[in-house]
């Protein structure tokens, strides 16, 4: 990503959802041009100079305290998502130029005790790289996804799938908001490492052959969920609602998520009769996985 561009345009569209009455500020006598504060209403709020938060707004964020991105986080209501993105396009803005060249980061590798333990669930699981590349599933969440998750299609890049593959619009019962996370997450993620190569060619193929895809990324919106309720629909079972749980593996840069359904429901029965018929009980080939992005022994400590 341009790092002024994105600051400037997450910066001016944040700005332009508060109303001036939402952060005790006199309510306009008059309809404004644009929604939303004013910069002199941001500056105002956060303490500093008209001149200085409009350089700020403009992407110059390189050396910007912590104590200023605080107040202009304050000013501007950001949610702790907001305020770890916009601290993650700071640092960026401050980098030395050769870690601004973009780099091919390699793909994390899923690690022989991470295959073990997806093998040892009896609920459905998988592990996702921070790009949303899934390296591995269980039978469990093999035949939840109703045989997306085969073998020979991983790696698979969840938001491929979700914007260019019609078997998502199946598979997910609520889309639109499985979507807009899902961008959420994304720019979330390219802000926290915008030099990495194949997440910004994913976000440019993505802009390019995907309309909602486009439209939600113009929205600028950021998130970071480690639960969310999911709405699925399975070919065998019919309609689920299941918690997702993001486990994240923070030496490998991995994340494991984790389907459970409430205790005594419905759902928990349907899931149980799903992994039962799959075969979900732990054995040799209970995991799928691309082979070459399991690694055979742990990283070196």
């Amino acid at each position: 990503m341009d790092n002024r561009a994105e600051i400037q345009d997450f910066l001016s569209s944040r700005r332009g959802r508060v109303q001036p009455q939402d952060v005790g500020l006199p309510g306009p006598e008059r309809r404004r041009r644009v929604p939303g504060l004013k910069r002199e209403e941001v500056a105002l709020l956060a303490g500093v100079s008209v001149d200085y938060y409009a350089r700020l707004e403009r992407g110059q964020l390189r050396g910007v305290s912590d104590q200023v991105l605080e107040a202009i986080a304050d000013a501007l209501r950001l949610d702790e998502a907001e305020r770890t993105h916009l601290r993650d396009l700071a640092a960026a803005a401050g980098a030395s130029p050769r870690r601004q060249r973009q780099r091919p980061t390699p793909t994390a590798k899923v690690r022989a005790s991470v295959v073990t333990l997806l093998e040892s669930m009896t609920v459905p699981a998988y592990v996702r790289d921070a790009r949303f590349d899934i390296l591995a599933a269980n039978q469990a969440c093999v035949a939840l996804y109703d045989g997306v998750l085969r073998a020979e299609a991983l790696p698979l890049n969840l938001a491929r799938f979700i914007f260019l593959d019609a078997r998502s619009h199946a598979l997910y019962r609520d889309w639109d908001e499985v979507a807009e996370a899902t961008v959420a997450s994304l720019r979330a993620q390219a802000g926290r490492d915008p030099m990495d190569k194949p997440l910004t060619d994913l976000i440019g193929e993505l802009m390019a052959r995907s309309h909602p895809f486009a439209t939600a990324w113009a929205k600028h919106d950021v998130g970071r969920h480690s639960t969310a309720l999911k709405r699925l629909r399975n070919a065998e079972v019919g309609d689920l609602e299941l918690t997702g749980d993001a486990l994240e593996l923070s030496a490998d840069g991995l994340t494991v998520i984790v389907y459970t359904a409430a205790a005594g429901s419905a759902d928990e029965e349907k899931l149980r009769l799903l992994c039962s018929w799959n075969g979900s009980a732990p054995r040799d080939d209970a995991v799928v996985h691309h082979g070459s992005h399991v690694a055979e022994h742990p990283p070196a400590r």
